[in-house]
């Protein structure tokens, strides 16, 4: 995907092209070798397997990418920010070992393969994600060298709500409690802006918050976070209907037999891309002062309602 850098609402003209697609697999592959490098032997070896099985299962690693990418839109290093965005994809590698329990989700197949408590048990799993969740803090607090200790604690704190009963565990408990009742749009976009957008939000300021960025830019960052996490939900609620579960990599149609609210239940398909591609727009469009030096986050906005998995 190669994209013309101007500005989000394309009228400064062209300027360089910025290669997204280039860009993508560059940072993918950087991504994945600090994953595995995460992970190093050690005892118990099985808990280790467990934890690597799912957090090196592949994926897009937007969460960490979208952190890497707003470091560098403040400012900031890059590298310096690589820990913590390991730290965002333990974190989101957690939520989905969980999701996918019996009693969550109930779900087989995770990124083209068993889930996690189908290899390894119910038991470990549980504790696979424990210990993921407990290593992204790890990742900050203790292998962040070179990062000012003022700025890793903000990064701790975000982490923390976003982890916690007010992001992930909030979301998910409103999400199972509205199983087979009927949900309003309040609660629907309250539950998705607490488990995908809560996580993708903490992804794009925490790397904001390394790479040193002001008051001005962590606000225009919350308005562009929002956009995208609501935007992918849709996406996603819109693929588990239209998509097969080969080209997902998981169960498709799982909303619809848990009696799921959704976004095409609620509004329809068209409504449904509509609502995405305007939040798009909004989250661009906050950017709009930052245009020259934000065209991976345009990108990545634009990425996420063109994708098909």
């Amino acid at each position: 995907m190669t994209v013309a850098a101007t500005s989000p609402d394309n009228t400064s003209g062209l300027a360089d092209i910025f290669d997204f697609k280039a860009y993508l697999a560059k940072a993918k592959a950087t991504v994945e070798h600090a994953l595995d490098q995460s992970l190093v032997p050690e005892r118990p070896e099985s808990l280790r397997e467990a934890m690597r099985y799912s957090l090196l299962a592949g994926g897009k690693r937007l969460r960490p990418i979208l952190c890497l990418a707003a470091c560098e839109l403040a400012g900031g290093d890059a590298a310096q920010a690589m820990p913590t965005a390991v730290a965002l994809e333990m974190i989101h590698t957690m939520s989905l070992i969980h999701d996918d329990l019996p009693a969550m989700d109930d779900d087989d197949l995770r990124r083209g393969r068993p889930t996690n408590h189908k290899v390894y048990g119910e038991a470990v799993a549980i504790l696979a994600g424990d210990a993921l969740l407990t290593r992204a803090f790890e990742m900050v607090a203790l292998r962040s060298p070179g990062v000012p200790p003022e700025r890793l604690l903000k990064v701790v704190g975000e982490l923390s709500l976003v982890a916690g009963a007010p992001g992930l565990v909030g979301g998910q408990v409103v999400d199972l409690e509205s199983e087979g009742k009927e949900v309003d749009l309040e609660t629907l976009e309250y539950i998705h802006l607490h488990k995908t957008g809560a996580l993708l939000s903490a992804c794009v300021i925490t790397g904001a918050m390394i790479g040193g960025a002001d008051d001005e830019l962590i606000a225009a960052l919350r308005v562009y976070a929002r956009g995208i996490g609501l935007a992918f939900q849709i996406i996603d609620d819109i693929l588990d209907i239209t998509a097969s579960s080969e080209v997902l990599g998981k169960t498709a149609g799982k909303d619809l037999i848990a009696d799921k609210t959704t976004y095409p239940k609620l509004l329809g398909l068209e409504e449904s891309r509509k609502r995405a591609a305007d939040l798009v727009q909004e989250a661009k469009g906050v950017l709009k002062p930052w245009a020259d030096k934000a065209q991976p986050l345009l990108a990545l906005a634009d990425y996420i309602t063109s994708r098909d998995r």
